[in-house]
């Protein structure tokens, strides 16, 4: 199992950037593929982005593509999002999770293990 613990939400004006951290501890997390998933008031969580074991391979919920970027320093075990030009549409709790499959899984049931969530809300 791989414990994940997210930091880095808060509040910030539309348009403004935040940039969310991963912690990674446990079983071996560079052999995972690691997403980003966000889950507003009222509505099912949804898939943002996910990087590939390495960080060679990147994918973009439609949503948040040319404004939000994911990546991964494996020697510190964390995956990050930088997040720019929010909207208010942004506002969730943002969760990071790691996935035993190969590649960039899409769907919340590929994922193997998930933080708590850190809060991000944007201000219009």
């Amino acid at each position: 199992q791989v414990r994940l613990v997210e930091s880095g939400g808060g509040l910030v004006q539309a348009g403004g950037s935040l940039r969310l951290s991963c912690a990674a501890s446990g079983r071996t997390f560079t052999s995972d593929a690691m997403g980003w998933f966000r889950q507003a008031p009222g509505k099912e969580r949804e898939f943002v982005a996910t990087i590939s074991w390495n960080g060679g391979s990147t994918y973009y919920a439609d949503s948040v593509k040319g404004r939000f970027t994911i990546s991964r320093d494996n020697a510190k075990s964390t995956v990050y999002l930088q997040m720019s030009t929010l909207k208010p549409e942004d506002t969730a709790v943002y969760y990071c999770a790691a996935s035993r499959i190969y590649g960039g899984p899409t769907m919340a049931y590929e994922y193997d293990d998930w933080g708590q969530g850190t809060q991000v809300t944007v201000s219009s």
